[in-house]
């Protein structure tokens, strides 16, 4: 037994969470001796009693771990342990990291640059508009957008970054198996694609209130800082944004109407000192260092040059609609021959791309 599958069983025993874990790797010195190990040589390690021991002395007989790699290998995931070069650096610096993260897709080095975006699954136009328009704004510089996947605000921020074409990463409270939200299925297999879904809970792990508190913790740990776009006062976001403050993470938060109760949370967070948040610069600006304003696209009113290479078909369509004068959604939808939908979402890359501006009363005009 290696390592990698030693951490996975050990994973798989109650009472053995990440901070024993640690203890035991650092009386041990690592996970195949801890699983060889007999109870009264466990028991003299800090922090684990008789009950801990007696689990990890007798693992064989409760934890079935050829079938836990067997469902790794036929799932097509992978297992990442903390010495991997793919384990997230900012996640591994926590106080109780991951022992594994099971992940679909890849993590990659690109992703030591990421937000995570969090918010309220009962949430509002406004909530879900701005998620997705500030997670399309960060994916589009390269910042990875990291959410947990839940109805609502996560939702928006996974779907804002796909549509910039950059990269997600979806923290699940649930095994890497387990669909929650069933709706979700498709937005998952995407993000998979071209970013990950990740968990560090095994195989056929239901969800339930304590999964996602411990969740919120892997969102936290494994960016360089928490934006919370909509948020009650006792939304589990705020546990996140608790998390960021606790490793030393900056916390952002999106204001919104003063007589919205999904805004309380976000208001009490900027009276705490989180930094308010209206855009992408206002969390870009914080990280100057490693988002330099030379890294960012330029608009066409600092060059003058429409990018049209980066514009989908609908995108350049919807842009030859638009002329100089303020134009509503249905002049543009005439002129274009589009159907609404693709062209609210085409309007959507154009603003973010800084081509297109939006007006009050919802009118469009060219950025030039």
């Amino acid at each position: 037994m290696d390592s990698r599958e030693a951490l996975i069983a050990l994973n798989l025993i109650e009472h053995v969470g990440p901070v024993r874990a640690r203890l035991l790797l650092e009386h041990f010195g690592d996970a195949p001796q801890i699983l060889q190990a007999s109870q009264s040589e466990l028991r003299r390690v800090r922090n684990i009693g008789d009950e801990t021991a007696a689990a990890i002395a007798g693992w064989e007989k409760t934890v079935d771990l050829a079938g836990e790699l067997k469902r790794i290998s036929d799932f097509g995931c992978h297992v990442l342990i903390q010495s991997d070069g793919d384990y997230p650096e900012s996640l591994r610096q926590i106080y109780d990291p991951p022992l594994v993260l099971y992940v679909r897709g890849a993590l990659t080095a690109k992703d030591k640059n990421a937000v995570a975006m969090v918010g309220s699954r009962m949430t509002t136009h406004y909530g879900i508009e701005t998620a997705r328009k500030l997670a399309y704004q960060l994916a589009y510089v390269g910042v990875t957008v990291v959410s947990g996947g839940a109805r609502g605000i996560d939702t928006a921020a996974h779907q804002g970054a796909l549509s910039a074409k950059g990269r997600t990463v979806c923290v699940l409270g649930t095994g890497i198996n387990i669909v929650f939200p069933p709706e979700n299925r498709d937005l998952f297999e995407r993000i998979a694609e071209s970013g990950a879904v990740i968990t560090q809970y095994p195989f056929n792990r239901n969800a339930d209130k304590q999964s996602f508190a411990i969740r919120n913790r892997i969102v936290a740990g494994m960016t360089l800082g928490t934006v919370v776009v909509e948020a009650d006062l006792h939304s589990g976001a705020l546990i996140t944004s608790n998390f960021a403050t606790e490793y030393g993470r900056q916390v952002f938060a999106v204001p919104g109407r003063i007589d919205s109760p999904r805004s309380k949370g976000c208001h009490d967070l900027i009276k705490k000192g989180a930094k308010l948040c209206e855009g992408a610069e206002d969390i870009l600006s914080e990280f100057e260092y490693l988002f330099p304003g030379s890294n960012r696209p330029p608009s066409p009113g600092e060059t003058g040059v429409l990018p049209a290479l980066t514009l989908s078909e609908n995108e350049k369509l919807v842009y030859d609609a638009l002329n100089n004068e303020e134009s509503s959604i249905d002049e543009i939808i005439r002129r274009s021959s589009l159907p609404s939908s693709a062209v609210s979402v085409a309007l959507l890359g154009l603003e973010m791309k800084h081509v297109v501006k939006q007006l009050p009363g919802k009118l469009f005009v060219k950025n030039t």
